[in-house]
C-alpha cells in the first residue's frame, strides 16, 4: 500500500512541475516519473505470492490450511525461487529461443498497465 501511496504521491507532484522551468523542470520531472514507475514496480513485485514477500504472506493467510501450509514452507526457497524466475529463466528461454521472461508477464506488464492507471486518475494520463 505505501509504493501505491507514494506513486500517487509522485504523479500529482507532477502537477507542480510547470512553478519550474529549464533544466530543473526536466531534472524534476523525470525523476517524479521515474518515482512512480519504481513505487509502482515495488508494488507488484512485492505482491507476488510467493514467501519470503508480502505477497507470499497474504495468501498464506487466504489459502485454506491444507493450501497455506505448503506455502508457507517455501520460505527458505522462496528467494532462490525468485533470483531463478528473474535470471536463469530468462537465460534458459534466450538460448532455448523461447520467451520464458517470468518477471515481465507478472510484473513488468502489470506495473504498465498500472502505470496508465495511475496517470489517467491523477490527469496526467
Amino acid at each position: 500500500g505505501s509504493n501505491l501511496m507514494l506513486a500517487f504521491l509522485s504523479a500529482g507532484l507532477m502537477h507542480a512541475l510547470p512553478l519550474l522551468s529549464g533544466d530543473v523542470y526536466q531534472w524534476v520531472g523525470h525523476n517524479l516519473f521515474n518515482s512512480v514507475r519504481i513505487n509502482l514496480l515495488l508494488c507488484v513485485f512485492n505482491m507476488l505470492p510467493i514467501p519470503p514477500l508480502d505477497g507470499g504472506r497474504v495468501a498464506v493467510g487466504v489459502l485454506p490450511a491444507a493450501l497455506s501450509r505448503p506455502l508457507a514452507r517455501l520460505e527458505r526457497a522462496g528467494i532462490l525461487i525468485i533470483l531463478a524466475g528473474i535470471f536463469i529463466l530468462p537465460w534458459i528461454g534466450e538460448k532455448l529461443g523461447v520467451d520464458l521472461d517470468l518477471f515481465w508477464w507478472l510484473v513488468g506488464l502489470p506495473t504498465e498497465y498500472l502505470l496508465k492507471v495511475v496517470l489517467a486518475i491523477t490527469g496526467l494520463g
